[in-house]
């Protein structure tokens, strides 16, 4: 039963969550924010005390890896590797877009089976970062930033029910138009969402190197994105 930090900071929410087996056994959260460098030790240092109280291992750390904001990424992922190097824990990362998609996931049954799932991040005006998803959390499209207009997301929306949802899908909902179309709101990357895709990770043996790991945002992501999106 292996017990996991989760870390989750791509937002202007921060959240930790305290996971074993399944369950959540403790969870923070702070939607005031960013108030990450104010609000996640705190919230880390409560998590560690709940799991020293109860003599409970830590196993690994898992961190929200991005895309996401830049100054919270790497808040988050720094916290990640102090604790991974201090309570010699796993480190895993777990891609913000694919977190997005578990309470939607967990949350609507009624999704078809052919239903797409295309979580978004707010950047600027009509744009965002997003990806699009099959309901086994299979990547349809890679991760990138989009320019939303009426044809972005069409070569999906044409086969069937696309779902939208996350922080940058409200204000491009409309743009979209598409009958097809379908906007989910309130969801947020919370690290109580990220058990599912944590444990599996740790079940495959797919960990971080502590030393070299960064957030996709910061490696991958800001070099394929123009400058202008940044």
């Amino acid at each position: 039963m292996p017990c996991i930090l989760n870390i989750e900071t791509s937002t202007d929410v921060c959240s930790v969550a305290v996971s074993r087996d399944g369950e959540c056994l403790l969870n923070k959260e702070d939607h005031c924010g960013p108030n990450h460098a104010v609000r996640l030790g705190s919230f880390v240092d409560e998590a560690l005390s709940y799991i020293d109280s109860r003599s409970i291992p830590l196993d690994a750390v898992a961190v929200s890896c991005g895309p996401g904001s830049y100054t919270g990424l790497r808040i988050g992922v720094s916290m990640a590797k102090g604790v991974c190097y201090g309570r010699g824990a796993k480190l895993i990362a777990v891609p913000t877009l694919e977190l997005m998609a578990v309470p939607v996931l967990l949350g609507h049954d009624e999704l078809d089976d052919d239903t797409l799932l295309c979580p978004m991040l707010d950047a600027r005006r009509m744009e965002v970062y997003a990806g699009v998803y099959d309901r086994a959390l299979r990547e349809v499209r890679s991760v990138r930033a989009d320019v939303v207009d009426g044809d972005t997301y069409k070569e999906y929306l044409d086969r069937g029910t696309v779902c939208f949802f996350g922080n940058g899908a409200c204000k491009c909902f409309d743009v979209i138009a598409h009958p097809n179309a379908r906007l989910i709101k309130g969801i947020e990357p919370l690290a109580k969402n990220m058990m599912p895709i944590a444990e599996k990770r740790m079940a495959e043996g797919r960990f971080e190197d502590v030393a070299y790991f960064v957030p996709f945002y910061l490696k991958d992501f800001v070099a394929k994105t123009p400058k202008k999106l940044l």
